[in-house]
């Protein structure tokens, strides 16, 4: 899961900030690189063309690991291909191979997840999503810190060709994986992984209508404090950008690999109900330290804690939340439901964005982030509602 998580991860900085960093050092105009922005967009609508994951197979390496490994080769290529083409003399190419590397990245993300559901059992769920979800974080440092510096050191090009060659660690980890014990038959035609995903997961039970509410409210309170938490500690508070990078950047990365691994050597004792019931808690209190932050005034301890806090308790809540993503997918159409699942739960992260500045100017700061902790309480009432069907997912091979 590691390594596979990481393969995962490196491709997505390279067509979005650090695309973004190589353009201007370029001299690519400000309209150009706004154009460029239009890269992510396979990340966002993946789920247009999960079906077709689901529907066919590769004739290597199973259902999943065929098209994993077919994935990787090709972002290696598309990488390489990007290092090779200058940017400014060729900046309509060089978008067209961004836009073709985050459509391939987003692809293998979407085999991965599936991959990632169909191999783990119930039991390991949680600690295998942290371990995938710190090798993705891993490897979008690499593809954004790591390479941002390596850049000025080695060059734009070389360091793109030593992205696409980490790539290869995928590749290599792909072939001598294991496949699921009990692999799936998916559907025959590709109108059937098109919509019967769909009525599977609606027929299956009568609360799968909550249970998509609850996707969209588990986050939505970590979501909405950290829309503005760069801002709040930088205008807010007054402390400088060097000091919230290193805290919040360096420091908020690392605790939130320590509470995803945490979170998920604690899933294999409390289970998935007690873990997204306590994690969930977690992630409401620490938007809480903010509001603390935002009282006491500029305090570079109380701001440590309050980051160090978040991002603990954020990195437990999305091990449990993965987890449970994994629990609601038929083995069948795991890539299709893992991608619209997913993408449910983006909305939340999504819409509470554009009112948070507003909210801010009106209300002020400590208000602020209390309503942010007023908006975790109804997921975390949906997970009490729910404890008897979320208990059961645990049951669910």
């Amino acid at each position: 899961m590691l390594p596979l998580g990481f393969a995962s991860g490196l491709p997505l900085a390279l067509t979005s900030g650090t695309l973004q960093a190589w353009l201007t050092m370029a001299g690519v105009d400000l309209r150009t690189i706004g154009f460029f922005t239009l890269a992510g967009l396979p990340y966002t609508l993946k789920f247009l063309w999960s079906p077709v994951l689901d529907r066919f197979a590769l004739p290597w390496l199973g259902r999943r690991r065929g098209w994993m490994l077919a994935t990787q080769l090709a972002l290696v290529l598309g990488i390489v291909a990007m290092a090779w083409t200058s940017p400014a003399p060729s900046a309509w190419l060089f978008g067209a191979l961004a836009l073709l590397v985050a459509f391939t990245s987003a692809s293998q993300d979407i085999v991965f997840d599936a991959y990632r559901a169909d191999l783990l059992r119930p039991q390991e769920r949680g600690l295998g999503a942290a371990v995938s979800v710190t090798g993705y974080r891993l490897g979008m440092l690499m593809a954004g810190a790591v390479a941002l510096i390596l850049s000025e050191r080695i060059g734009w090009r070389e360091t793109y060709g030593l992205m696409a060659a980490l790539m290869l660690l995928g590749a290599a980890t792909t072939v001598v994986s294991p496949e699921p014990t009990t692999p799936a038959v998916g559907p025959r035609t590709l109108g059937a992984a098109a919509w019967e995903p769909i009525q599977e997961f609606f027929a299956r039970s009568s609360a799968a209508a909550l249970f998509l509410v609850l996707i969209v409210l588990y986050k939505i309170g970590d979501a909405f404090a950290g829309s503005l938490t760069t801002v709040f500690l930088i205008r807010g508070m007054d402390f400088t950008p060097t000091e919230v990078g290193v805290v919040n950047k360096g420091l908020g990365l690392a605790a939130s690999i320590l509470g995803a691994l945490a979170g998920g050597v604690l899933m294999t004792r409390l289970g998935l109900f007690q873990s997204l019931l306590l994690f969930g808690a977690l992630q409401a209190v620490s938007n809480l330290a903010f509001m603390a932050l935002a009282w006491v005034g500029k305090s570079y301890a109380m701001m440590v804690a309050a980051v160090v806090f978040e991002n603990l308790a954020g990195g437990m809540g999305t091990a449990a939340f993965v987890a449970l993503i994994m629990s609601l997918c038929d083995h069948r159409f795991t890539a299709t439901q893992f991608a619209l699942l997913s993408a449910v739960g983006a909305l939340g992260r999504v819409f509470v964005g554009p009112p948070s500045g507003f909210l801010v100017e009106f209300v002020g700061w400590i208000v602020f982030f209390f309503l942010t902790f007023l908006a975790a309480l109804p997921g975390l009432w949906l997970v009490w509602w729910l404890r008897t069907p979320v208990t059961a997912l645990s049951a669910r091979p």
